[in-house]
């Protein structure tokens, strides 16, 4: 298997995985609050698992790579101890024009979610072909220096 239909192969799982998230957020918009809130648990356990398994990945390559993996995970880890915080305080809010204070917060929070989202998809892009782009020049001193 060539590295770029790896990277193929990972870009469709991607894909899948946002295909899997929006089905899910469509669902959960008409949950109980206790649904809701297994929802958001089993959310949190697979973001630990993934995070985890990432960051073993990341690990394993370069430190530049493990400097931007470091801070994207210090950066993940901050909202969800925001989203946490936040749901706490909800509970414990009565008051509906702080509640929806609240869900405009969230709701921003989500949308920045998604951009860093959107920027990671566009950094991976630029890497893939970044990795593409060397792997041919690496053929070409390859066939290059076997016909020398």
């Amino acid at each position: 298997m060539t590295q770029h239909t790896d990277l193929d192969e990972r870009l469709e799982r991607l894909q899948q995985r946002v295909t899997e998230v929006r089905s899910a957020i469509r669902t959960a918009v008409a949950e109980s609050e206790e649904q809701l809130k297994e929802r958001i648990g089993r959310a949190q356990a697979d973001l630990d698992r993934s995070g985890q398994q990432a960051q073993e990945k990341v690990v394993q390559r370069a430190d530049g790579a493990r400097a931007k993996w470091t801070q994207l995970k210090a950066d993940a880890a901050a909202a969800v101890s925001d989203v946490k915080a936040n749901i706490d305080k909800r509970t414990r809010q009565l008051d509906a024009h702080a509640a929806a204070k609240e869900a405009d917060w969230a709701e921003e929070e989500a949308a920045d979610a998604l951009d860093l989202a959107d920027w990671a998809v566009e950094n991976a892009q630029l890497a893939m072909l970044d990795a593409i782009h060397a792997r041919e020049y690496a053929d070409q001193l390859a066939m290059a220096a076997a016909d020398s």
